[in-house]
């Protein structure tokens, strides 16, 4: 059965159709999503995205944390998103607005692993880890396709995030804020974006260059030790500073490659998910 699912960011949300099997996707809808808004705003902006899906069979959604992924209630506090939703079941109430009974949480980075896993840069990988970067770090570690988030072989929950780096909080290190900040401290100059930076770092700027590396030497540090205890033979990279793997492939002292494809993982995960758990 093919499976609707919704992908859920801070700014937007994606519905689309996937088919397991072959794993394609068709792309149903992209709408902006203003994710500040009050809770009821919030669910009729993502219902109206949701019922230009065909929804007997229910729906599956891979969203950022924190959020309970079993109950279906937010958690986002200081976020810069979903600031009203703090303790806000958004399962009930997307349920009740669009008359489904099934409804399936995941969140946004095991999402992308498991994607990856199934038809992707890791498929068929026996240990392996996914990791997003974008406006935070994001991980999944998985043992045969499924993720694993408990025991001292992974971090705690599974997600690096929540560990140190440094005497400080890994993010501070590795995320598009931190880039950012290495950037303008190196440079004397502020950039727009970490596409920027890579930009400029491919037309030959070593400042550039450096502190993509650096920061990613960081993730290296940080995240090597976990591949190690967990058994992992290959790390795949998403989210948006992927783009920027070819500059810091170097960086990284483990088997590692990009996606192939950061619009679809998240989208293919979250409906082999919802199949596993049917």
């Amino acid at each position: 059965m093919d499976v609707a699912v919704l992908e859920i960011g801070g700014s937007h949300v994606t519905a689309a159709v996937v088919a397991p099997g072959t794993w394609d996707v068709t792309e149903v809808d992209r709408a902006k999503l203003e994710s500040q808004k009050a809770a009821e705003v919030v669910v009729e902006q993502l219902a109206e995205t949701a019922r230009k899906l065909p929804l007997a069979n229910g729906l599956a959604v891979a969203l950022p944390g924190p959020f309970d992924f079993a109950t279906g209630v937010a958690w986002y506090r200081g976020q810069g998103k979903f600031d009203q939703l703090y303790g806000f079941n958004l399962g009930e109430a997307l349920s009740s607005e669009l008359g489904i009974d099934r409804l399936l949480f995941m969140n946004d980075a095991e999402a992308f692993a498991v994607g990856e896993w199934t038809a992707g840069e890791v498929r068929g990988v026996e240990r392996c880890v996914g990791v997003t970067i974008g406006t935070g770090i994001g991980t999944a570690f998985l043992a045969d396709g499924r993720v694993v988030r408990e025991g001292d072989t992974v971090p705690p929950g599974g997600e690096l995030y929540k560990t140190t780096y440094a005497g400080k909080p890994l993010e501070d290190s590795i995320s598009a804020r931190a880039i950012l900040r290495r950037y303008a401290e190196s440079a004397g100059a502020e950039a727009p974006g970490v596409k920027e930076i890579a930009d400029l770092a491919r037309s030959g700027d070593t400042t550039a260059l450096g502190v993509l590396q650096a920061a990613f030497t960081d993730l290296a540090d940080a995240l090597k030790p976990w591949l190690d205890r967990f058994g992992v033979t290959h790390t795949v990279l998403g989210g948006s500073i992927s783009g920027a793997f070819d500059l810091v492939q170097s960086a990284l002292n483990f088997p590692a490659s990009a996606t192939q494809d950061t619009e679809h993982s998240a989208l293919i995960g979250a409906a082999a998910h919802y199949l596993r758990s049917a």
